[in-house]
């Protein structure tokens, strides 16, 4: 949903990449700890730092792949532990918005089994040679559901914007799900009618 804002992305943070020749998988595994500070931020009933928080694991999360498409020091390891990272990263941010009183368990779990479905479509597919990058609520789209959740609840001082946000994120996410498989059908389907 977001790919078409790319080109403007990679024109805002090329200047700050050249300006960071590290290896990147250093930026990555910084962003679960920024995650954890969001969630701790949460879970003390600080929507605004949290949200704030969110914004920086974003942030770090885009700025590994710039850092690593600039000084040409992408990997398969690097695109594999910066995924991996993410998982942990959106699970740790859910956690600390349900210890914080912001949404059920149970809705909680289904934001947390939602955004891990999604991203296994990916990277299942993928491994088959299939190119998945579909959908209307991939990683950065769910971000900034829960960034204008946080804030949009502060500035009306109601905490019922944050969890609507959260089952928002939850509907399009599973959402998201069911285009991945269908796209998926959709180019192996003549496989299918072969056998």
């Amino acid at each position: 949903m977001l790919e078409r804002f790319r080109p403007l992305v990679k024109t805002i943070l090329e200047p700050i990449a050249k300006r960071m020749n590290i290896n990147p998988n250093i930026i990555t595994i910084i962003s679960p700890f920024i995650a954890l500070i969001s969630a701790i931020f949460f879970a003390t009933e600080n929507l605004l730092i949290g949200g704030l928080f969110i914004l920086f694991n974003g942030f770090f999360d885009l700025m590994d792949g710039s850092i690593a498409r600039y000084y040409n020091k992408t990997s398969k390891f690097g695109a594999f532990f910066d995924s991996t990272m993410d998982r942990f990263s959106d699970a740790i941010i859910i956690i600390g918005l349900i210890w914080g009183g912001y949404t059920s368990w149970f809705i909680g779990v289904l934001a947390i089994h939602s955004a891990m479905t999604v991203s296994y479509i990916r990277a299942s597919s993928e491994s088959k040679g299939i190119d998945c990058n579909v959908g209307i609520a991939e990683r950065a789209t769910r971000l900034i559901i829960l960034i204008l959740g946080a804030f949009i609840a502060v500035i009306l001082n109601n905490n019922d914007y944050m969890a609507g946000a959260i089952i928002l994120m939850v509907i399009l996410s599973y959402i998201t799900v069911i285009q991945r498989i269908y796209h998926v059908w959709k180019l192996t389907r003549n496989e299918i009618n072969k056998k």
